[in-house]
């Protein structure tokens, strides 16, 4: 990115947000986040990022569920120039229990986001965080056990654009939905959009639980 870009991330005080955060506002652009801090450990990351920039990183506690709030925000501190949308629900189990709020979170909440950046930001370049969940099971593709991990049998590394999505569990559908009105918007309004199916993602100031973020609980735990 060129010096002095102006970003905003959603889900900034998250794992991947709070992250991302650090890592531009070290490179000096000007860095807007923006989270409702409903998950574990957000007030802890939030204290951290504003104590380690708070010369060039702003944050205002907001959530994308409210469509005219979003709105203003925009009206109020856009454009950006790139956009990193890692906020929303993360839990396969939760969205088992709840699948309304998993629903408004992830996919109401996508909408809401690429409707204020087409009207009031259009150029900025988005990036967004989708799941390998879009893809389900993988029932076609085989998988081997080696010494210290699985792989598939073709040999690829991860999982090809081709391979077909089929949205499971209402957090794959709502994931999967958000994910392909990012791509659509790409085609539909010329948004310039990249999406990325992570899987298993883990690292510091990942405050994990037993149902999602589980390789950050088993080291916490032990």
């Amino acid at each position: 990115m060129p010096k002095e870009t102006k970003i905003l991330i959603t889900g900034a005080t998250g794992f991947i947000g709070s992250h991302l955060v650090d890592r531009c506002a070290i490179s000096n652009h000007e860095v807007w986040g923006i989270d409702n801090l409903s998950r574990r450990g957000t007030q802890f990351n939030l204290s951290y990022l504003c104590k380690k920039h708070h010369k060039n990183f702003t944050f205002k506690q907001l959530d994308l569920v409210y469509s005219e709030e979003i709105e203003k925000f925009f009206i109020d501190h856009g454009p950006f120039d790139w956009i990193a949308h890692e906020a929303g629900q993360v839990a396969v189990t939760t969205s088992l229990t709840n699948p309304l709020h998993d629903f408004n979170s992830n996919a109401l909440a996508t909408i809401n986001l690429l409707e204020a950046i087409r009207k009031y930001s259009p150029k900025a370049k988005i990036a967004f965080a989708s799941t390998n969940k879009v893809y389900g099971k993988l029932a076609d593709l085989e998988v081997r056990e080696l010494e210290k991990k699985y792989a598939f049998e073709a040999n690829f590394q991860g999982v090809p654009e081709t391979q077909p999505l089929d949205f499971q569990s209402p957090y794959g559908c709502s994931k999967g939905s958000a994910d392909q009105y990012v791509c659509d918007y790409a085609r539909s309004f010329g948004l310039k959009t990249t999406v990325f199916r992570q899987s298993c993602i883990y690292g510091t100031r990942q405050f994990g639980l037993e149902d999602q973020g589980w390789v950050a609980w088993f080291l916490i735990a032990a």
